[in-house]
């Protein structure tokens, strides 16, 4: 199964060896791991805070194909007023 991660204006694929009913919480913990790491080419960030995925979407998709898919985002203000 693929995450894919949006982080700091980048995104990009990880092969995620877990189950698709993964909770959020390990998504984001997961995410945080391979950003920590280097896991992701580009995306680099040794440093990244431990909550830095505390308020971001964990949305689970399949592709037209039917194979599964988790997006891993900032939450986006639609509909807020202002």
């Amino acid at each position: 199964m693929i995450l894919n991660i949006t982080f700091n204006g980048h995104s990009a694929d990880y092969q995620l060896g877990l189950d698709h009913d993964a909770s959020d919480t390990e998504i984001r913990r997961i995410a945080g791991e391979v950003l920590r790491s280097g896991g992701i080419r580009g995306m680099h960030v040794p440093h990244l805070a431990g909550d830095a995925f505390r308020n971001y979407v964990v949305d689970r998709l399949r592709t037209s194909g039917g194979e599964p898919r988790i997006y891993l985002r900032p939450k986006v203000p639609f509909g807020a007023g202002g």
